[in-house]
């Protein structure tokens, strides 16, 4: 394994790009970006792509070891690599909010909300094995391989938000009290978990092991001292980590699935979800799962003595330490109304995977998506921004640009291609399955189409304006070439975007969840849009003016 240890150097600078290789899930943008940076970087990237296939051709019929409760070393290990995993085994939890969560669940199925996803990974689309639905707070979008999911909003005060019936209003209900109770629990963990630090390194751990070790058995791996440490009302950051935005539910039955893939290092098993690191959330925020397995007395769990390894009949969670193959991987058992949170950093130092069991299981995976960019106040913001560059004459209907600068129509231009692409053609590609729940989206977008026309128009006058030679041949020669730059990124996603709505995957989608490719118009009904979909003529035009121009 030397060509192991003599990359291990190079790990901390390319450490994102690296895990999201070895998350087995990356994206053509992250190659797209890594290809914009230098050969040195490119090669290490290449290197990388091939580290996965190397580790399972030196293992060959080899496995990496991993433990289970049924292994004497189990606590100890998760207590020293695996210490910011927290669990509550479901009698820690009230009952009345299992009753209200776990109806909810069921409303959810019996209404068909549960939709499988149609992800993009390495340039393909692929259909998920989950199914899946986003709950969360209104105009928030959580993105992942390459999808950007928009949530059906639970019920929030201030705004006016439709269900398709009373049991779904209530089924968001009773997913928000559960948002409410795992924010309390995870500040609480938190909490904990520097309390505990504090008092291992100012005490002997002479006794201190053995009660630890007792307390995770007793406790569901939580020390009762963990659970009952008060909040500083001022810490703000602690708080934030904590304070859930979204929730994303998960749905599967593994027997009605032809095929699960089978996890590739530990030999744990069937895999619903592969090994990775959650995408898209505010550093150093916790990760709260409540998960409700349908277990019934048809699936026994096997008799632990005989058994080596995780039972197959029973969900489990399993973990490993990123760039680490010499500590084992740990396979914990979920069971009905069963909570675990993945505390501070531990979804950026660790991976974790979900291997199935045999009956249907629900999950409710708590986050707080990093808002920066993706919710719809945020949006909204950027059109009014990018629309402060369009005038209207006084005296006339006619619209004009106010500056003409290459840095202004690169910005409008980034924000037209960011709302086509991130929101429009995202949300329309999912069909109409949000309907199934609210038409709450349906006003936003329309809005921000509204918004997308105009940015169209604007477009349409840079075309007109570098047209003319009146302007100086400096600038115009930079702002041709900044514009023609985000033309051709909109005319290869118009494509690609095309190309996916009519893909085989896509295809075999119930009609209701058949992508739309929306926007879109012909040369035949041109005359509402200012510039054809099709932009290669404009492009063609572009280029041989600034040939023309050198």
């Amino acid at each position: 394994m030397l060509w192991i240890s003599m990359a291990a150097p190079l790990l901390p600078l390319f450490r994102q790009q690296i895990q999201a290789i070895l998350n087995e899930e990356y994206s053509y943008a992250l190659y797209k970006y890594m290809h914009m940076m230098s050969w040195k970087a490119v090669k290490v990237f290449r290197f990388f792509t091939k580290f996965k296939k190397k580790l399972l051709e030196e293992l060959g019929e080899n496995r990496l070891p991993y433990l289970t409760p049924s292994d004497a070393d189990f606590h100890q290990l998760w207590k020293t690599k695996y210490s910011k995993l927290i669990f509550r085994k479901s009698d820690t939890v009230p009952e009345e909010l299992h009753q209200m969560v776990q109806e909810s669940f069921l409303t959810l199925r019996e209404h068909d909300c549960f939709f499988q996803d149609l992800v993009r990974i390495k340039g393909k689309d692929f259909l998920t094995p989950v199914s899946r639905i986003l709950i969360g707070n209104p105009g928030c979008t959580y993105k992942y391989l390459n999808t950007r999911l928009f949530t059906v909003p639970w019920p929030t005060e201030g705004y006016d938000i439709k269900y398709c019936s009373p049991q779904i209003h209530d089924a968001c209900k009773a997913l928000m009290r559960l948002n409410d109770y795992l924010h309390i629990e995870a500040v609480k963990a938190l909490q904990g978990q520097k309390f505990f630090e504090t008092k291992i390194k100012d005490t002997t751990l002479i006794h201190g092991e053995q009660s630890f070790a007792t307390s995770l058995t007793e406790q569901g791996y939580v020390s009762k001292d963990q659970s009952n440490v008060c909040v500083a009302e001022d810490d703000r950051s602690l708080k934030n980590r904590t304070s859930y935005n979204l929730t994303l539910l998960n749905y599967m039955d593994p027997l009605q699935m032809l095929y699960l893939k089978q996890e590739p290092y530990f030999g744990m098993g069937n895999m619903a979800v592969s090994w990775h690191h959650d995408e898209n959330l505010v550093e150093r925020s916790t990760v709260a799962v409540y998960s409700y397995s349908c277990e019934d007395s048809a699936i026994q769990e096997s008799n632990e003595e005989e058994l080596k390894g995780r039972d197959p009949a029973v969900w489990h969670v399993g973990l490993k330490v990123a760039w680490d193959i010499e500590t084992p991987g740990l396979a914990v058992p979920l069971h009905q109304g069963d909570i675990y949170l993945m505390l501070d950093d531990l979804n950026m130092t660790h991976q974790h995977c979900v291997l199935a069991g045999l009956s249907p299981r629900f999950s409710s995976t708590h986050r707080v998506a990093d808002s920066s960019r993706g919710t719809l106040e945020y949006i909204l913001g950027q059109c009014e921004l990018a629309l402060q560059n369009l005038q209207t004459d006084s005296d006339s209907t006619t619209l004009s640009l106010k500056s003409l600068e290459a840095a202004v129509v690169k910005q409008v231009e980034e924000i037209h291609n960011e709302v086509e692409f991130e929101w429009l053609r995202q949300f329309w590609f999912q069909g109409k399955r949000y309907l199934k729940c609210t038409d709450w989206w349906l006003k936003p977008m329309a809005k921000l189409e509204e918004f997308w026309r105009k940015l169209e128009i604007m477009t349409s006058l840079v075309l007109s304006e570098v047209r003319k030679e009146q302007q100086i041949e400096e600038q115009r020669n930079e702002t041709i070439s900044c514009f023609l730059l985000l033309l051709k990124e909109r005319q290869k996603l118009r494509k690609e975007w095309t190309a996916r709505c009519q893909s085989d995957a896509a295809e075999s989608l119930p009609e209701d969840q058949k992508p739309e490719c929306h926007p879109f118009w012909t040369d035949d009904d041109q005359s509402n849009m200012p510039l054809p979909y099709d932009l290669e003529e404009v492009i063609a035009y572009l280029q041989n003016l600034v040939q023309w121009i050198e």
